[in-house]
Formats: structure tokens, sequence, C-alpha cells
């Protein structure tokens, strides 16, 4: 989290006309201080909380939300200047259509800190994209704006098929639930997962959700007598400390290999081996985090066979080996 030493890390919510009202309220719904109960002790004494969250808008005044009604901002647009992080949350109307951004749009943005992180939800990468900050980079949007966003910014890699992209300074998010998973993955990487599932738990929602919005794409309704993949998913994670193959689960599904890896992807939109690895990742971090288990054993707990392979595996998921993540994240006591 980059911010200036005794005081919170500050989001900005930049909320523009038309945005969409369900998630101009995520980012304070999932920083703010109170979201870490239940369970949350509080910070140490003395100490800030680990987030300020304020909302602002183009001019100051009161937008009009896709639900037709208005909100005002918590403070005035020069805090944009100061924000360590900026949320857009998605938007309907002119910016969608035509893909330019209005002159006094792009003068605000210009008076961010050249390290502020950007965040957008579901269309509002639309407007991070007018802002060139997505060019040559993978980003994603909602998946029924995929044409348009592609015909606007042919520069832009765009991945409709994930639930968010994340580039360190800039994230870009899928569609309203997706900007909740954005939130989520925001807190691990900053907190750690302990603050993450307990914000989740919080919120009533789960703490990760496997595969990305292909799963959301409207397709043929699958025939009824097909079994699904829960249940197997369920049994894998019960399992981690084992060696689990494709076949194990395929068979564990009553399908052939085929089939379940068919099955797998209309299901979670990704593959059973990506899935499974990113569930042992977790599985370690978690470990890692909550227990004074030595680097061998969180390995082989989490399904790794060996400290080198979490080594690996953890390296390409955060950018850090066990022992810096643990260093990191660690819980403090209760």
């Amino acid at each position: 989290m980059r911010h200036a030493a005794g005081r919170p890390h500050l989001v900005v919510v930049l909320a523009l006309d038309t945005a969409i009202a369900f998630e101009i309220g995520l980012p304070h719904r999932f920083l703010r201080a109170g979201a870490l109960d239940p369970g949350w002790p509080g910070p140490p004494t003395g100490a800030a909380p680990p987030y300020d969250v304020r909302l602002v808008t183009l001019d100051d005044g009161p937008v009009t939300t896709s639900a037709g009604y208005a909100v005002l901002p918590t403070h005035p647009n020069t805090e944009l200047a100061h924000a360590d992080t900026i949320v857009v949350p998605g938007i309907n109307g002119d910016i969608v259509e035509t893909g330019v951004l209005p002159e006094e749009l792009r003068r605000l943005a210009a008076t961010a800190r050249p390290d502020a992180r950007w965040l957008s939800i579901c269309t509002g990468a639309f407007v991070l994209a007018g802002l060139g900050k997505l060019d040559g980079r993978e980003a994603t949007t909602h998946w029924c704006h995929v044409d348009t966003f592609r015909r606007h910014f042919p520069d832009v890699v765009l991945n409709p098929d994930v639930l968010y992209v994340d580039h360190g300074d800039v994230l870009t998010s899928a569609g309203n639930a997706a900007g909740i998973d954005l939130l989520l993955h925001v807190l691990r990487s900053d907190l750690g997962t302990e603050a993450a599932n307990r914000v989740a738990r919080g919120a009533v929602v789960a703490p990760w959700r496997a595969g990305g919005q292909a799963q959301f794409i409207d397709r043929p309704v699958p025939d009824e007598s097909d079994d699904g993949t829960g249940a197997t998913r369920a049994w894998v994670l019960e399992h981690l400390d084992e060696p689990i193959s494709l076949s194990d689960m395929a068979r564990h599904a009553g399908t052939s290999v085929r089939t379940f890896t068919r099955r797998f992807r209309e299901e979670t939109g990704e593959t059973a081996g990506t899935w499974l690895s990113r569930a042992r990742v977790d599985r370690a971090r978690h470990l890692l985090e909550t227990s004074d288990l030595p680097v061998d054993r969180v390995a082989a707990a989490a399904g790794f066979g060996s400290s080198a392979s979490l080594r690996q595996h953890l390296a390409g998921s955060v950018g850090l080996s066990p022992l810096a993540y643990r260093r990191t994240y660690r819980a403090e006591p209760a």
C-alpha cells in the first residue's frame, strides 16, 4: 500500500454522471475500517485505519445515477490530487457510446499523482482507456460492451473472459459484482488473505470466485441431467495436501476426463488445472499468515510437494517468497 506513513491509504471514488448506482458504494462498503468486522480487533491504539474512502464528482455537485436518484460528493474534487487509489465506477451514456472524454474530466484526471493506483469497475474501463492508461495493456470490462470497447480503443488488449485484470498501477474489472471481486483482490494484495476473508464474511459474499465472466455470457442452458463439478471441487479443497490429477477429479465426478474438462470450463470459466493451482496458492497464503508451520510443511499442506515448488508458484502469484510473504502479511495475534 503506497501512502505516507501515519495516515490511511486514501481512496477517492470518482462518480461521473449516469454512474452505476450499485457500484458507487462498493469501495466504501469493502474498504472502510468497519468492513473489517466481524472479528476485527481494530488497529493498535493511535494507529490509523487501513483506508480512507472519499467520494468526489467532476464539478463538486450532485450526479444522477443509473437508478435515477442523485448522489452528493463527500469531499471536493481537489482530493483527487492526493489520492493513493482512484476508483472509477461504471457509467452509461456518451462516454460509452462515443469513447470520448469531456475535457474537464481530462483536466481533473491530470491532477492525480503519477504513482496513484487506478481501478475501474465495469464500464469505468472506458474512462481509463480514454485517458490512455490501458494502451498496449490487457484489460477487461462487461462482456456485453466488448464490441463497442474494441471499436473505440483498438490499442487495448481486451480480455472479456476474466473478472478482473491487475497491472499493479491500473486494475480493471468486469460488470457489477466483479467490482466486489476486484476490491477483495485489492484487500488480499494490500492486507493479506485473512483481512479479505474477514471482509467477505461480513458482506456475506464469496472471498474468491473461480473462473471469469465467460461463465455468465448467455449460452444454452446445460441439460438438467448433467452432473455439476461442485462436489468434486469441494472434495479437492478437502484433499489439497494430496497429489490430485485431472484423472482423479474426473473419476470423483464419475465422468470421462474429456467430459469433466468441458463441464469444469463451462461452470467456472477456467481449466481445472488453473483452478487447482490457484486453490493451492490460496491455502499456502492462509497458512503462512495464520500459522508458525515451517515453509516445507506449508508446501506439503498445500499440495506443492516441496518448498521450491511453493516458492515458484507464490512468486508467480504475488511476487514474494514464502518467508517474505509471511513477514509482510502475518496476522497480528488476537
